[in-house]
């Protein structure tokens, strides 16, 4: 049998944008031809390669765009620790349920260091993982850079950007202190994501201490309005990790500590005697 000339295939794969199974068909027909497959099995075979490796190109297209801290996942967050948050609804939700497609928010608020930027970061990533496009940034940071793009007259458009994420999470909302021309920033983020796109949201101070962040208090109320509409709240009011981790940490160098003998402590020798050569000129003993 004379050998097929497969250069048309290889241009045709190409140009139907179908790189892993252009890359892996030669292989993968030469196995079916020795153990006789069915042509079915290998054409479901090439499909199955080329999704799994589409799947995992956008995983890490997303992963990179979305600008996550790293290290930051559901298994090592301790949901014991943390009691009043709901396992199970977190679960829900980076499974994809309906919520986040309706635009339902998240809002994390508590006292510094009770995991709240860690979970934020740790519902990003496990959306990520199944297919969904997420945005992590710090509240101050993106504020300034919309703030850059509406004195260019560009801030409708770069916030319908941001819409192409499913999640954005705004981390440290409160932290932002802006002079009055510019605090209406954050408003019109808030209210253009409102039922279309979702929000994770974490702050230190309660709402009644977000009067800073937006110029009026009017604008305060309908901003929070927002947010909380179709919106599950935690408080993860928790002693901080880091201060647990460094008392831990102390425990454990001072329990190290008191197990360890001194460098300048004298050994007393069996029978509680002390030895001719530690007694001292001018010693009784």
């Amino acid at each position: 049998m004379s050998a097929v000339d497969t250069t048309p295939l290889d241009l045709m794969l190409a140009e139907l944008c179908l790189p892993t199974v252009k890359a892996t068909w030669p292989k993968l027909a030469e196995r079916a031809d020795a153990e006789g497959w069915p042509a079915a099995r290998l054409l479901a075979t090439l499909a199955e390669q080329e999704i799994a490796e589409r799947a995992r190109r956008r995983f890490e297209r997303h992963l990179a765009e979305a600008k996550l801290p790293p290290g930051k996942t559901l298994d090592d967050f301790d949901f014991n620790v943390v009691p009043m948050v709901s396992k199970a609804h977190i679960n829900a939700l980076v499974a994809g349920d309906r919520r986040l497609d309706q635009g339902a928010n998240l809002i994390l608020v508590g006292p510094p260091g009770g995991g709240k930027s860690h979970l934020a970061a740790a519902v990003g990533l496990a959306l990520i993982e199944n297919g969904f496009r997420v945005l992590y940034a710090r509240t101050t940071d993106l504020v300034r850079r919309l703030r850059i793009v509406r004195r260019e007259l560009a801030l409708e458009a770069a916030i319908h950007k941001l819409h192409e994420h499913h999640l954005l999470i705004l981390d440290d909302i409160a932290y932002v202190r802006e002079d009055q021309a510019e605090t209406s920033v954050p408003f019109e983020l808030i209210s253009s994501r409102h039922e279309q796109r979702s929000l994770l949201v974490t702050a230190n101070q309660p709402f009644g201490d977000w009067g800073s962040i937006f110029p009026e208090q009017a604008m305060t109320l309908a901003a929070i309005d927002r947010l909380v509409h179709r919106t599950t709240i935690f408080e993860p009011n928790v002693e901080s990790y880091r201060r647990r981790a460094a008392v831990e940490a102390k425990r454990r160098r001072g329990r190290t500590a008191a197990l360890a003998t001194p460098a300048n402590t004298k050994v007393t020798p069996p029978g509680g005697a002390a030895s001719k050569r530690d007694k001292q000129p001018g010693s009784n003993e």
